[in-house]
């Protein structure tokens, strides 16, 4: 069923990228049935945020004609069981179909740039029993053989590792400061956009499916160098902010802080109509993580895709009370405000960066790379200077 087409899925698409959960489903379900696709009316957003009223639409036989029903389907020999097999397979349809929703964008990752700095970039890949990944892995000159911290980058959506590497710059920062970057890379088969799938319930947990592969890298990565294993850090930006979210709940043994630029709170979602409902209101956050990392969190207060309000949300879950409120101006003249707060021992232990002006961006990147804001607070080494001062503490 993996090529499944059902009739009117390019209108259920539609729906879905405006937001119209509930009749995009009810869509594929009549499809489902057998039943031709509903009649909708055209609807527009006015950026006041007022709704016009219905708007006729052309008359059937100058409309396109819908999808053909795949030779399989036969809505009279359906059962039950083949009605709720479907409809998880029409949701993954749609999901592969408006994973670009995640960025906001459309277009395909950009080509990959060579790496400009003085370390080597290797290509690499790891597999389990949860399957397979690529990874690149940058090893500073100045590696030689002493114990590193280990940094874990996730990119975003219609992102790749040498896109991201370039776009944040953390490369370059780790050449400055000696430590190991790896990018594990997302593939198209699991993801049609290439999104980490933070928001599949099965994605999220230890020792299951792309949390296992990410730690899996980390692991492959400290076997192979040498890695000071209490400095081993994981970040990432929208969709692989939330994945770093998920990562730092599900592994508190193995990493020592976490950076979230741009993402979401670890089980903001468990599918995707709660994914977009996190993404566009912002998720809440449930109890208190029971065993919080350090936590960074970068976000621009003009995000049209992940709602600021997510990274409310992430500082919420780690239990924190706050200490201070600090404010500045970066050199490309964004305003951001800083918020410090305690752990459980009143101890500095997380921040809460919010850029003014900035929307769905890496803060401070460069526009070697996609979704970066130059203008803003470098966030590569604002994240690698909170990590240096965050290792996980000895027992």
């Amino acid at each position: 069923m993996r090529n499944l087409r059902l009739p009117g899925m390019a209108e259920a698409t539609r729906l879905t990228r405006e937001g119209r959960l509930g009749e995009a489903m009810a869509l594929i379900q009549r499809a489902v049935r057998g039943g031709s696709a509903p009649e909708t009316h055209a609807e527009t957003r006015a950026e006041s945020g007022t709704r016009p009223g219905p708007v006729r639409l052309p008359p059937p036989e100058a409309a396109p004609p819908a999808d053909p029903a795949p030779p399989w389907f036969k809505p009279a020999d359906f059962k039950p069981a083949d009605l709720q097999e479907t409809l998880r397979e029409a949701l993954r349809e749609v999901g592969r179909k408006v994973g670009p929703l995640f960025e906001g964008v459309t277009e395909p990752a950009p080509r990959p740039r060579p790496d400009s700095e003085p370390g080597r970039f290797l290509d690499l890949s790891f597999a389990n029993g949860e399957g397979q990944r690529a990874y690149k892995l940058y090893v500073p000159s100045g590696y030689d053989g002493r114990p590193v911290p280990l940094v874990v980058m996730l990119h975003g959506c219609t992102q790749n590792p040498d896109d991201f590497a370039a776009g944040t710059g953390m490369n370059g920062v780790g050449e400055a400061e000696t430590f190991l970057v790896a990018y594990p890379a997302q593939t198209a088969a699991a993801n049609h956009a290439r999104c980490w799938n933070w928001f599949v319930t099965a994605d999220q947990r230890r020792d299951q499916g792309e949390a296992a592969l990410i730690a899996g890298i980390a692991r492959a990565v400290m076997a192979e160098y040498a890695v000071d294993a209490s400095r081993v850090y994981v970040a990432g930006l929208s969709a692989g902010g939330a994945a770093a979210a998920n990562l730092a709940a599900a592994y508190p043994d193995l990493f020592a802080a976490v950076g979230i630029h741009s993402g979401l709170c670890a089980g903001a979602a468990h599918d995707l109509p709660s994914a977009l409902r996190a993404m566009r209101q912002g998720g809440e956050a449930g109890a208190p993580l029971r065993d919080p990392l350090p936590t960074i969190v970068f976000h621009g207060d003009q995000d049209g895709t992940v709602h600021p309000r997510n990274g409310e949300a992430i500082i919420a879950a780690t239990g924190a009370t706050p200490l201070r409120e600090e404010a500045g101006v970066s050199p490309g003249g964004r305003a951001w405000r800083r918020s410090i707060l305690a752990d459980g021992r009143g101890r500095p232990a997380h921040e809460h960066w919010v850029v003014e002006g900035s929307g769905h961006a890496w803060s401070g990147g460069t526009a070697a790379g996609s979704y970066t804001d130059p203008q803003g607070p470098d966030a590569a080494r604002e994240m690698w200077r909170f990590f240096r001062e965050h290792p996980k503490p000895r027992r």
